[in-house]
């Protein structure tokens, strides 16, 4: 008995974090207006979205620390962000250059293209 209370408890732990990973949003495309407490972006399928920023939101630059004052218009952004779609605040915001055999600052954050069929050289 005291097994199987402690196996749903387990199940029931991981849904909560599986849950709270499926409610973050993923915004991914080119900033055209940036402001102290928010960026807008226009998405890969050409859609405008505006996220607000907080003090809690982590900056990336080609993968290295960064900060807001780093950040240009016309740089292709992936915000991870919360909240509903009408007000996401962005938790964290990679950008800069990303050439395709240096992608770690964006590894597996681009899923609009299909994965190559050869492998990468290094």
């Amino acid at each position: 008995m005291k097994r199987t209370v402690a196996v749903f408890a387990v199940a029931l732990a991981l849904s909560a974090i599986a849950f709270a990973h499926g409610n973050e949003k993923h915004v991914m495309g080119t900033v055209t207006s940036i402001s102290d407490n928010s960026i807008t972006v226009e998405t890969t399928s050409k859609k405008t979205v505006t996220v607000i920023l907080s003090a809690a939101t982590k900056f990336q630059k080609s993968g290295s620390p960064a900060a807001l004052k780093d950040l240009k218009v016309g740089d292709r952004v992936v915000i991870h962000a919360t909240g509903p779609e009408e007000k996401l605040v962005a938790a964290e915001l990679r950008f800069g250059t990303m050439a395709k055999d240096n992608m770690s600052g964006m590894k597996g954050m681009d899923h609009s293209h299909p994965s190559d069929s050869a492998p990468e050289s290094h």
